[in-house]
Parts: C-alpha cells; sequence; structure tokens
C-alpha cells in the first residue's frame, strides 16, 4: 500500500504574503489560516511525482484553498477531506511539481508571439524570401523588426549580411535580431539611419563587424546592438500588456507554472502585479531587474503582489556575450576566429560596487558569464566579495548559463554556495557549433551539468526564451538525453554530462524554488506546500527516451487554480 500524508485543513500554514509595495522582506512568512470547511480538489487517475525521496509517488493529492492539505492512497486523501469534494481524474496522464523555468524573457516571449517571429528559419535564402514578403506589404520607408534566426546549420555555413538585406530591402530599414539576443544583421538603410560608417568606432563592449575594407557587414555584436536598436520604438503600455497576457497564456500551455524572469525593467514591476492581480498574469514571476533597479530595493530587499505570484528580489548583471556570436569571453582565442577572445561586458571596480551594495540592500545577484574566462572572473569576484562580507547570510547568488568552464572552476560552484542557473536546450543547440567555437580541449567543461551535480552543486534549470522554444519537454530531453532533437549526437557532446531524470525533475522543480529562496513553498508536492502542478500526457520519468518529446501538456494548475487544461 502506497503510504501517505495528511495535513489538517484546520493548521496554520506560512504563506508567502507580502506587501504589494515592497513593505516587507520577500522570505518573511505571514499565517495564513485554512477555513476547516474549505472546499477540497482531490487529483488521482495517474502516476503522481511528489519530489520527495522517502514517498517519490501518491496516489491521490488534495487541495484546499490553494494548498495541498493531503497525498496518499485515494481512499485516505478522500477521508481526510473535511469539506465539500471535487475530483479531477488525470485519466492515465503523469503529474508532477509545478515546472519553473529559471530563466526566461517574459515579455520577449509574448512579443515573439506578437512581431516577426524568425524561428526555424532555416537558411539565408528561407530568411530573405521573409523578409521580401514582409517588405512588400510594409509602408515605404518604416523600420522592419524581426527576431529568432540562427545560423547554425544553414547551408550557407555563414551569418546574413547587409547585402543579402539590400536586395530585397533597400529603402526600409531591416533589423533582424538572433536568437541569443546578443548580435543582429541590419541593412545598408539601417546603418544608414543609425549613422554607422567606416569611421564609427566599437561601443566598449561591443562589435562592429567589417570586411576586408572596413566597411560595416551589417553584424552589430552585443552592445554596438544599441546603434541601430535606437531607431526602434519602444514597446508602449498597451503593448507591453498584450505581451504579458499572451506570454502566461504560452507559458501555461506549455506547462510551466512559473518562471524566473531576467532583465526586466524595473518600471514593468507594477504592471505584472497589477495583471497577476487581475487574472491576465496566471503564472508566477520571480523578477530578476536590470542594475538600474537596484536603489529601488534598497533597505527592503525587494518586493512582491498581494498575491505572492509576482516576486522582484534580484538584479540581472552581464559579463559577457554570447558563444554563438563570438561575444563569450573565452581564456583562450576562438578556435574558428583567433583574432578574438570575445568580449567583456563589466569590469572588476564596476562589479564590485554592486556587489557591495546588492548585499547591504538584501538583494539576490544573478550574472550572465557564458565564456570560461567570464566564469572564473566571476567566480573570483563573487569569492572576494562573500570573503569581505561574512555576515551577510544567505546570499544564493547565480551565474546564468554558466556554458564554457574550466574544469578546476567546476568544484567552486559547491564550495561557494553559487547556484548554477542553466539552460538544457543550449547545450543540444550549441554544439553543433560549439567544437569549432572551442576546439576539443575546451569541451570537457562545457554544459557540464553533470559534473556541477557531482561535486555538490545545484543547477536551476531554464530556457532562455525567446532565445530558446521554451518548452518544458525539450528542456527534461535535452538534459537526460544531451542528444540534438533528431538524435544526434558525438563524443564532442560529452555524453556523459546528462543528468538523471530524477536530477533533472530537481532541476525544473526542487532547485528553481531554492534559487527563489521559496522552497517551503514550492518545489514538492506535500501538505502545506503551494498546489502547484504540472501535467503531461506521458510518465516522462519511464517513457523511452525518444517518446518524451512526444508528451503533450495536459493541465497547469498554480495556486489550486487550473490555469490550462487541454482540451
Amino acid at each position: 500500500m502506497i503510504g501517505f500524508r495528511i495535513s489538517a485543513i484546520s493548521i496554520s500554514l506560512c504563506a508567502f504574503v507580502l506587501a504589494a509595495c515592497g513593505s516587507e522582506q520577500p522570505d518573511e512568512a505571514v499565517e495564513e489560516s485554512i477555513d476547516p470547511g474549505a472546499p477540497v480538489t482531490i487529483y488521482s487517475g495517474g502516476v503522481i511525482y511528489t519530489g520527495l525521496k522517502d514517498m517519490p509517488t501518491v496516489e491521490a493529492v488534495a487541495v484546499s484553498e490553494g494548498v495541498v492539505s493531503a497525498t496518499g492512497t485515494r481512499e485516505i486523501v478522500i477521508e481526510a477531506a473535511n469539506g465539500p469534494v471535487t475530483e479531477i481524474d488525470l485519466a492515465g496522464a503523469a503529474m508532477y511539481p509545478g515546472f519553473t523555468d529559471s530563466h526566461a524573457h517574459f515579455l520577449g516571449i509574448g512579443m515573439r508571439e506578437l512581431t516577426l517571429n524568425l524561428e526555424g528559419t532555416d537558411s539565408v535564402a528561407a530568411l530573405i524570401e521573409r523578409i521580401e514578403k514582409v517588405v512588400s506589404e510594409a509602408e515605404p520607408g518604416a523600420v522592419i523588426y524581426g527576431r529568432g534566426w540562427i545560423e547554425t546549420g544553414w547551408p550557407e555555413d555563414r551569418m546574413p549580411n547587409r547585402e543579402d538585406l539590400d536586395a530585397v530591402a533597400p529603402e526600409n530599414p531591416v533589423i533582424l535580431t538572433r536568437a541569443d539576443g546578443h548580435a543582429m544583421v541590419v541593412n545598408s538603410a539601417a546603418l544608414k539611419a543609425a549613422g554607422i560608417d567606416a569611421d564609427t568606432a566599437d561601443p566598449d563592449g561591443g562589435r562592429i563587424e567589417r570586411d576586408a575594407d572596413g566597411r560595416a557587414t551589417g553584424i552589430l555584436i552585443d552592445r554596438a546592438q544599441g546603434l541601430a536598436g535606437a531607431l526602434l520604438d519602444a514597446p508602449d503600455a498597451e503593448k507591453k500588456r498584450e505581451a504579458y497576457a499572451k506570454g502566461s497564456d504560452v507559458y501555461a500551455a506549455y506547462g510551466w507554472t512559473g518562471m524566473h524572469n531576467m532583465s526586466v525593467d524595473p518600471a514593468n514591476v507594477a504592471m505584472m502585479e497589477e495583471m497577476s492581480a487581475s487574472g491576465d498574469v496566471d503564472i508566477r514571476v520571480y523578477n530578476s531587474i536590470e542594475a538600474s533597479g537596484l536603489e529601488s530595493m534598497a533597505g527592503n530587499g525587494g518586493r512582491a503582489s498581494n498575491n505572492g505570484r509576482i516576486i522582484t528580489r534580484a538584479v540581472k548583471l552581464y559579463l559577457d556575450g554570447a558563444l554563438g556570436s563570438r561575444g563569450a569571453l573565452l581564456t583562450e582565442p576562438y578556435s574558428d576566429q583567433p583574432e578574438t577572445s570575445g568580449l567583456s561586458l563589466m569590469e572588476k571596480d564596476d562589479a564590485m560596487d554592486l556587489f557591495n551594495r546588492a548585499i547591504e540592500a538584501g538583494v539576490q545577484i544573478n550574472t550572465h558569464a557564458i565564456g570560461d574566462e567570464a566564469n572564473k572572473r566571476l567566480l573570483d569576484w563573487y569569492e572576494e566579495v562573500f570573503a569581505a562580507n561574512q555576515d551577510a547570510g544567505d546570499l544564493r547568488w547565480r551565474i546564468e548559463h554558466a556554458q564554457i568552464l574550466h574544469p578546476e572552476d567546476i568544484v567552486r560552484f559547491a564550495q561557494l554556495g553559487v547556484i548554477a542557473s542553466m539552460q538544457p536546450s543550449h547545450a543540444i543547440g550549441d554544439l553543433f557549433f560549439a567544437p569549432d567555437r572551442l576546439g576539443p580541449n575546451r569541451l570537457d567543461g562545457a554544459y557540464a551539468w553533470r559534473s556541477i551535480i557531482d561535486a555538490g552543486g545545484i543547477i536551476a534549470a531554464g530556457s532562455d526564451a525567446p532565445v530558446e522554444r521554451g518548452d518544458p519537454l525539450i528542456e527534461f530531453y535535452a538534459a537526460v538525453v544531451r542528444r540534438g532533437l533528431d538524435g544526434t549526437q558525438t563524443e564532442d557532446w560529452r555524453p556523459g554530462e546528462a543528468v538523471t531524470r530524477e536530477e533533472a525533475l530537481k532541476m525544473f522543480t526542487a532547485w528553481p524554488a531554492y534559487a527563489s529562496f521559496q522552497e517551503n513553498l514550492l518545489g514538492t508536492i506535500e501538505p502545506g506546500k503551494r498546489a502547484d502542478f504540472t501535467v503531461f500526457s506521458k510518465d516522462i520519468m519511464t517513457v523511452a527516451e525518444e517518446e518524451i518529446l512526444t508528451a503533450k501538456p495536459m493541465m497547469t494548475v498554480v495556486d489550486g487554480e487550473i490555469v490550462f487544461r487541454a482540451e
């Protein structure tokens, strides 16, 4: 017989309820009493994974007022219910603790659905064909913007350039951002409008790619994108609301109950809180804002919405760029472009000033680092600031991406208590080109999930959408199979760095909860925790590897509320 756990409905539970304006620390709990006669919803009819070692699966889960009140056999869970009961039959589907995307860009996910989406474009020729169609329907001189192209695997074996775009868009400025957000291609009209010519200097932390004659090719790397990005109108409040609502719907339909939202404009936080209160944003959002918002959190350590679903208590920083566009900072030059070792987007003095201010404010730091040199520097800087602030408490600072590591730096994550925030789909995409960028000697520390976990570290896993699709099934597959979606895998992919399914489940449930200071509320299915569940049509813990990608999201539950249900 399956065991059971019961939390009497009358028990007082700690709930993550905070003042909307940030007057309390985000990890300060208040008491919330559960009505003994409150309605009870019972889920059963499929395997239910709790995420707990001593009771990994149960037959049934009871929920009352958004909280798990009992788990165990169906009979014992029904017997424990004091209020009116509603039963939900899983019909053979499998239920898990709510999946959380630990690194995503909420506004970008919504805007992807509202603008020209270049995902899936499979060649320069196909890209130009799509742009030609858009130009034919555009007003003369109107700026055309799209995002999502990525040249790896294209038959032309190169990035697009200004001449490609000029052939179909001689008058309209065209700006197309690469999927990773760290590069864009623009046409001659955009270069002219932005004032970029042969005499334009590279900005700090950016690079204007040039041909042999010194002319801009149309490729702008990292901060050089800002030169052309100024041509784009920022979305107004109405468009942002539309994007957030769309992004929430898309993510709930994928099976995500929450996301850690990166690089957030502080001005957008109140909007997300309002939309959550009105029900226009259903999922949980843990915000990591731009550095410009650090002062706004000084003295209070962050803020949360009244319903506890929108939490803001972290700052996102950038140390380098991306591997695909050769902006990731490497210790040695790129193997396929030895004239560069990447870009540094932050210097130590500036970083240490931000770090110390964050510690004073009680704010978490989450820093983007992809290249091996960037990760080494960041670990060194974190170690220095931790040593100087040994009474600072439980910091849980993170490195976002942590893609390429010196093997000797892997153990430092656990030693320093630094959380690796990694995106499994990056590996199964990047490993088609990473051997060319890095050469064989730097692949041992690339996307080293197994090694980080074996060294005692934890990984908060995500997708980096809209850089990637944002599908939790793709991310889970990538983590446990470490193959391309077409099954590709070579020795360069270091197959031994794959993780077990149990570890992958933690990477998307328990460890994201810990990485956002919410482990007492989220991450497992057990009495007293919030009722956040993800339901897939197949048991991804046991099906054959190739079947993981054929599973479908069936239901997404947040605080006991069904926010998505498949037809």
